[in-house]
């Protein structure tokens, strides 16, 4: 859906979840904000049994000057009602009937949707979809600095203060935004009340410890879910603590965070997996989090009549145990495979992308180099490549390694992905595009790997990479080139057969 498919109506009511937080109504001011700058009248509201009582979210809708209003009672019968950070028929929805209804969403999709909708789950906040969207039409909001403080704060707040962002869209508006730091400020430090430092402190003393694998499962009562972060980064400096897991659990989610501080479990790939088929999860390495729909819970457990806290409980401790059971570590530049058991590949003729990062930005410089698998940071040096693949993910690659397995090829660069990497200086905030410089390169099918399927899941610390792992499940490939020992990677089981063939 495109925004200006909303503008062939007139009575327009934009309405936002019940009990709404900074994202709800971040998002419904930038969809109010453009459907006015486009000539039309709309009403943004919320309803339920409560008005907004939180000391941040009162002070965002002043200081912001949002134009939200209490509507307890049905309303007249709107031409097209669109809710925003939330779909029509949940739960948390207290909706009147409309002639027309849209929906502007990221949860995990749980209703049939109006063909007038936009749901992108894989993003941290509702605000980015928005912001997206608006940018599709032409539009900027740079003018606007209480908008895009709103838009940034509604990011902030959803992703447990930036932590749990793991989509490069959120990111990109992270830091395009021109926001007033001193509202954020007063915001994000009025946040606790004393209530929710009494629940704080409860969860704590009620942690549940699991000293073979040396994690903390904390249930909380339902709160702000920032104060899930707040529960997980205090416990997670626990002596013998290396990942806490906090969550609540409340009628129309269930919200969790996840800290880590070992490499060897990555914060954004355990949420991901606590929340696979039921939700979603994401975030930094570190720092993630995510949410579950409590039907989809109790669909999947088959159990419909189980309390739903005792089964997202129930739950969690199921899905722990699992993952830290699960995995095989392999850290490459300690290790030499055998490859008695392994068959010998070359690469099919491949068009991929190359660029040598010295002509991006001068060698010396540090980048951070965005893309769809995440944030990757490194120093240019003289005669470092970056291969892009065909689907867009990148990986750094010498020289020598460059020129005997691929040749340029005398084409114009035309790859589309999702989302194109971008290189960005880290210090001046400079940020470049890869298209611009990368050039199509051809695979050769000099080199030769060893490579077999995975039997079970393996994180691999690449030679090149000690810090952050690749993740293979049963029916990839584990590969080591021929010609280097210590050069073992992933290779996806839906790319594998594209990519090489057997010699």
């Amino acid at each position: 859906m495109r925004l200006n498919e909303l503008l062939g109506f007139d009575n327009i009511v934009i309405q936002c979840h019940d009990n709404p937080d900074a994202d709800a109504l971040s998002s419904g001011y930038a969809l109010f904000w453009y459907l006015t700058k486009k000539g039309k009248k709309p009403r943004f509201i919320y309803r339920g049994r409560n008005r907004i009582s939180k000391s941040n979210l009162l002070i965002m809708i002043e200081e912001l000057q949002i134009p939200v209003s209490y509507s307890p009672d049905p309303e007249e019968r709107a031409e097209l009602l669109i809710t925003v950070d939330c779909q029509y028929g949940q739960k948390n929805v207290t909706c009147a009937e409309a002639e027309n209804v849209a929906v502007i969403d990221h949860h995990q999709v749980t209703e049939a949707l109006p063909p007038l909708s936009e749901v992108r789950s894989n993003l941290g906040c509702c605000a980015t979809v928005i912001w997206d969207m608006i940018r599709d039409e032409g539009m900027s909001m740079d003018d606007d600095v209480l908008l895009s403080t709103a838009l940034y704060y509604g990011l902030y707040t959803d992703t447990n203060r930036l932590s749990e962002i793991s989509h490069p869209l959120d990111r990109d508006m992270q830091d395009q935004l021109m926001i007033n730091r001193s509202i954020i400020t007063k915001m994000v430090n009025s946040c606790i009340s004393l209530d929710e430092l009494k629940i704080t402190g409860k969860a704590i003393c009620e942690h549940e410890y699991f000293e073979d694998n040396k994690y903390l499962l904390i249930k909380a009562e339902w709160c702000d879910p920032n104060i899930l972060g707040v529960i997980s980064d205090f416990s997670l400096e626990t002596v013998g603590v290396d990942v806490c897991v906090a969550y609540y659990v409340s009628p129309g989610e269930i919200k969790f965070s996840v800290r880590s501080c070992v490499k060897e479990v990555h914060a954004n790939e355990l949420a991901a997996f606590l929340a696979d088929g039921i939700g979603g999860g994401g975030g930094h390495i570190t720092k993630a989090g995510g949410s579950i729909r409590p039907e989809k819970l109790l669909a999947k457990r088959n159990d419909p009549e189980n309390e739903l806290e005792n089964a997202a409980g129930e739950e969690f401790r199921k899905r722990l145990d699992e993952y830290f059971s699960m995995y095989e570590i392999i850290y490459a530049k300690d290790i030499v495979l055998d490859t008695s058991d392994m068959k010998a590949y070359e690469k099919r003729p491949q068009k991929l992308g190359c660029l040598e990062l010295a002509d991006v930005f001068p060698a010396g410089t540090t980048v951070e180099i965005r893309t769809l698998e995440g944030d990757i940071n490194v120093r240019i040096e003289k005669g470092i490549f970056l291969m892009i693949g065909i689907e867009g993910e990148v990986y750094p690659i010498k020289k020598e390694k460059l020129e005997n397995s691929y040749r340029f090829i005398d084409e114009e660069y035309d790859a589309v992905f999702e989302y194109e990497p971008c290189i960005k200086d880290v210090f001046s905030g400079e940020r470049k595009n890869v298209r611009g410089y990368a050039r199509p390169v051809m695979s050769m099918g000099k080199a030769r790997i060893f490579s077999r399927p995975l039997k079970r899941h393996v994180k691999l610390f690449t030679a090149w990479d000690e810090e952050k792992y690749y993740l293979g499940t049963p029916g990839d490939f584990i590969a080591v080139r021929e010609d280097d020992p210590h050069d073992i990677y992933i290779i996806s089981k839906r790319l594998f057969s594209n990519l090489y063939k057997e010699v």
